[in-house]
């Protein structure tokens, strides 16, 4: 997030413990820039500085807080009843993530602030997969029934008082809690009070069940653009609803694990900026090493060709240039096929149809690139060694894009994330086979004698 003013002078008052000046300035600004203030400071001093808050806001600015693990310490430098006014105000949804952060003992520790009726509630959210929808909604929603009046609708609303997050969209159940549809708050306000509910229902109603997986409700949210999606069992009961800024947060952490498995690291939890030496070298060194290993094959092919390479010194000078271009080719290949796999732009079934645009695709880039290194070959070897630079580019560009598009479909048939099919992998594949295609075409095209 970019630093404002607001931000920075927020941070300067806590610097010089200007309590007083600080109470003012939060009341200007919104929950998630004082979240963004407190980022990073000791438990101690943001517990100071919660105290300037109105109590109405704590859980507001608490649930912004981040890390989601920088949460805990802040609780348990609080007293007992301030923290469970927090845990008892905040949204179910930012309540189980919370719980997902912790350790066994830290999340025993925070149900017991918690009564009863809240405890039950967070164990049957965590009790569903991880990163399903059940795991993502807030069970605060509202409901109506069709053959109510508008009149009717709207006073069971000002019976609720404060609904939760989801108030502009009211959800039509029957007796039996199953989904019927939706209708708008503007219409329920502007319309009629003797109007039947069921004649102003949005329908057929879009949910996703509880055990669909998040990315499913982030899909789904941006493709029939509302504000909530509802969540359903097998039967159709409503049981939540997953909102828009849920989303988008899953949507950022889907991305930024893309990112990183593509780029060959780990999965980084934490923001950059906060991660230790120590844990990026973690995250970076197994792929690393792996890669160490796997270029050895690079070296035996080059020392298998070793009589070419002596007939026709030239060769050395274009071998950067083709493997990189493989290398090259494989990773734009695989980052389009990992990122529509990703979005569900394709699906598995679709990899042969992909196959066949793809291998044309790369055909007329490898002609394209052998065309380019043609000349070059020409002025540094000759006419046979210009031809062999041209073929080995056009089969190493092909066989790269290849292997770019098909590894993301192999590893989502084996149930792999798609990701990790990472760049580096990519490229030190291409790297390797393309030595083998570069040296053996030349080997047959300057008629050189076998390895």
């Amino acid at each position: 997030m970019e630093e404002t003013t607001e931000i920075y002078l927020l941070r300067e008052l806590i610097d010089r413990e200007a309590w007083g000046d600080l109470a003012e300035q939060f009341k200007q600004l919104h929950v998630q820039d004082i979240a963004e203030a407190l980022h990073g400071l000791e438990a101690e001093v943001t517990l100071r500085a919660f105290q300037e808050l109105s109590r109405e806001r704590w859980a507001d600015v608490f649930a912004y807080i981040e890390p989601v693990e920088a949460q805990y310490p802040l609780l348990q430098k609080m007293d007992t009843a301030d923290g469970r006014y927090i845990l008892e105000h905040l949204v179910p949804d930012d309540l189980t993530r919370l719980l997902e952060a912790l350790n066994k003992d830290e999340g025993e520790e925070i149900l017991k602030l918690l009564r009863p009726e809240s405890v039950k509630q967070a164990l049957r959210l965590l009790g569903y997969p991880e990163h399903s929808a059940g795991r993502l909604m807030t069970t605060q929603f509202v409901t109506v029934r069709p053959d109510w009046t508008l009149e009717e609708a709207l006073q069971s609303l000002r019976a609720l008082g404060d609904p939760g997050e989801t108030i502009n969209t009211i959800y039509v159940t029957d007796p039996q809690g199953r989904l019927q549809g939706t209708i708008s708050l503007k219409r329920l306000v502007l319309e009629s009070p003797d109007t039947r509910v069921e004649s102003l229902m949005s329908g057929p109603a879009v949910s996703v069940m509880t055990a669909d997986d998040q990315t499913e409700a982030a899909r789904m949210i941006q493709r029939y653009d509302i504000n909530a999606m509802p969540v359903v069992d097998r039967t159709g009961v409503m049981h939540g609803v997953v909102t828009v800024d849920d989303v988008m947060d899953v949507l950022e952490e889907e991305t930024t694990e893309d990112f990183h498995k593509i780029g060959g690291t780990g999965l980084l939890t934490m923001s950059l900026r906060d991660a230790r030496p120590s844990l990026l070298y973690r995250k970076r060194v197994g792929w690393l090493v792996l890669l160490v290993f796997m270029n050895i094959f690079g070296g035996a092919a080059i020392a298998y060709f070793e009589e070419t390479i002596e007939a026709v010194i030239a060769l050395v000078f274009f071998l950067p240039l083709i493997v990189d271009s493989g290398g090259n080719a494989g990773s734009q290949s695989a980052t389009l096929m990992v990122r529509a796999l990703a979005i569900g732009d394709v699906r598995p079934k679709d990899w042969l149809r992909l196959w066949g645009k793809e291998l044309g695709v790369a055909a007329a880039l490898g002609i394209t690139m052998g065309l380019a290194v043609w000349g070059l070959g020409l002025w540094r070897g000759g006419p046979e060694v210009g031809t062999v630079v041209a073929l080995a580019m056009v089969c190493v560009v092909i066989f790269g894009s290849m292997i770019g598009m098909v590894l993301p479909f192999l590893l989502e048939r084996l149930k792999f994330d798609p990701a990790t099919a990472s760049a580096p992998l990519i490229t030190s594949i291409a790297d390797i086979c393309g030595i083998l295609i570069y040296f053996s075409i030349a080997t047959a095209v300057l008629t050189l004698p076998a390895a």
